[in-house]
């Protein structure tokens, strides 16, 4: 297939890219940054890039052709933190350039559009379990204009001929994170210099963590099935940021500092997610915490500086 990645130079980007890569589709990448400047090298493969900003309306119709048959949608702003300071700039980047896409997509008669969404659409819904149709209250920026992105792929569905298809991750970790700023590359880089790390509120909110590989099983269903609304890709089990801690700490042998910060405003105070409609389809997640969280470790320690 003639594919199209957005954020193709990213965490999660590279990783789709070169196993499409390797699976002998032909891609695309639009991303603002090259991959050969964060490092990544596709190796014999050679995927085309096109260097720019996805609300670029030039830089996207170079990127998606006529020949273009499916879209993933992976570039965003991602950080909540972000998204409360900048919710203008969150609301071009992953709301107003999600239309420019599926504009751009109905246009050249594309028929699949997925788009990695994010399970902070539900909002706080105490200790219940998220499913696809848990009832949509984002707390922040970054997790209403997610939501309202899926609304405009969910009519988009409706009135043309293009599947869409929402991936609702959980926290994604794992191999290639380095300049990521969640929680467990910041458990790492505290690990690595032994520097204090911060736990805000009383650290028994609680996460799925996702494997990056787990992650591409999820995109790669999407992409040879067609399934049209939202699809719930966690691993299942949660995890207090507690838990988290003194696990990094226990495989990298490093006694973190830890100190306890203020409880920040939009935050969910857990997130537990049923995977059971994804397993319907073959979803099978594979990699647990503790094995994903030394793989992890063993990438930022080749990271380091000798």
């Amino acid at each position: 297939m003639n594919i199209v990645v957005t954020g193709g130079s990213g965490f999660i980007g590279r990783v789709l890219v070169r196993s499409l890569l390797e699976n002998g589709h032909n891609v695309t990448i639009l991303d603002r940054r090259h991959p050969d400047e964060v490092g990544v090298d596709f190796g014999s493969y050679a995927p085309q890039i096109v260097i720019g900003d996805i609300r670029d309306a030039i830089k996207v119709n170079e990127a998606i052709s006529g020949q273009c048959e499916a879209i993933f949608h992976l570039a965003a702003v991602t950080s909540v933190l972000r998204s409360k300071l900048d919710p203008e700039e969150t609301f071009q980047t992953n709301l107003a350039a999600t239309h420019l896409l599926l504009e751009h997509a109905r246009q050249v008669g594309c028929t699949k559009f997925i788009m990695a969404s994010t399970n902070a659409v539900a909002g706080d819904v105490g200790e219940r379990l998220i499913n696809e149709e848990t009832l949509l209250r984002p707390l922040t920026p970054y997790g209403a204009t997610k939501a309202a992105a899926e609304m405009l792929m969910s009519s988009y569905s409706t009135c043309y001929d293009l599947v869409c298809t929402s991936i609702r991750f959980t926290n994604v970790y794992g191999v290639g994170m380095r300049e990521k700023d969640s929680f467990i590359p910041r458990l790492m880089r505290a690990a690595m210099d032994a520097s204090e790390i911060v736990i805000n509120g009383d650290g028994l909110q609680v996460r799925d963590f996702l494997n990056v590989r787990d992650a591409l099983q999820g995109l790669m269903l999407a992409l040879n099935q067609d399934i049209a609304g939202p699809l719930t890709i966690g691993y299942g089990d949660s995890y207090s940021a507690i838990d988290l801690y003194n696990c990094v700490c226990q495989i990298t042998k490093v006694d973190i500092p830890l100190r306890y910060g203020p409880e920040q405003g939009g935050e969910m105070r857990a997130v537990r997610v049923d995977i059971r409609r994804a397993k319907s389809l073959g979803y099978s997640p594979q990699l647990g915490l503790e094995e994903g969280l030394a793989e992890t470790w063993l990438d930022f320690r080749k990271s380091a500086p000798v």
